[in-house]
């Protein structure tokens, strides 16, 4: 898999309107978490984790306790999932997850963010059967056989360990999030996690090396992290390393 872990959108806090846009995500799914499971974080890990994550990516506390507040008041907003799938410039498969509480609208941008990118949008299954839908971590470290025995001693059903560039790599079924964590924590307490997480890892790469072609790709993606909807964008093209 390599750094598949690397094809997942990058942080979007880089301007004003960004932030803006990457808070209101979080927002959205912190309160759709606390609503689900509950608001109390120790007994609903899917809103630890969320605010866990929030909280790395520097959303304000104020954020957080908003949407947490929210959800608590009963009513709001009905936010429902969408997913969308299909080929972006030079034939890379795409996924778009969107959390959503207006279907219609949703999908009228997406579908632009396709149109207008030389990109195809598909129908269900176009091209989710080409990813694994994976539980992530990554962290500093070279010894993949002692990571592999911890996981191993705790039961964790692991899909593979990799190393490289003296970063450890650890990629289990998504299921087994909590448990791989939990294990991994366990034995090294110290241990600091540059990527955890739960996402969608493409079984193979799609090299694209054209400058325009890789332009293209650029405001495709960029059109679909615009879209407000948009949670989360996966992908399987390969770029040439800067």
């Amino acid at each position: 898999m390599g750094r598949a872990y690397q094809n997942r959108k990058e942080s979007m806090a880089k301007t004003a309107g960004q932030k803006t846009r990457l808070y209101s995500r979080y927002g959205k799914e912190i309160y759709v978490c606390a609503k689900n499971g509950g608001f109390d974080p120790e007994g609903n890990l899917p809103l630890r984790q969320m605010i866990a994550k929030a909280k790395k990516d520097q959303v304000p506390a104020h954020v957080i306790e908003r949407a947490i507040e929210k959800a608590k008041g009963g009513g709001g907003e009905d936010y429902e999932t969408a997913r969308y799938e299909g080929f972006g410039p030079g034939g890379c498969m795409v996924i778009v997850d969107c959390l959503t509480d207006n279907g219609k609208r949703t999908f009228t941008e997406v579908r632009q963010a396709f149109v207008k990118n030389d990109a195809k949008l598909g129908g269900p299954g176009t091209v989710g059967h080409m990813f694994d839908h994976q539980a992530v971590f990554v962290f500093a470290g070279e010894d993949e056989e002692e990571i592999l025995e911890i996981l191993m001693m705790a039961d964790v059903d692991v899909t593979d360990v990799e190393v490289e560039d003296g970063m450890i790599s650890v990629y289990a079924p998504n299921t087994e999030f909590y448990k791989t964590k939990t294990a991994l924590t366990d034995a090294m307490p110290e241990v600091n996690f540059v990527v955890e997480e739960i996402t969608f890892v493409p079984q193979t790469m799609t090299e694209i090396d054209d400058p325009e072609v890789i332009e293209q790709l650029e405001k495709f993606l960029a059109a679909l992290e615009n879209c407000d909807d948009v949670q989360n964008v996966y992908h399987n093209a390969e770029l040439p390393e800067d």
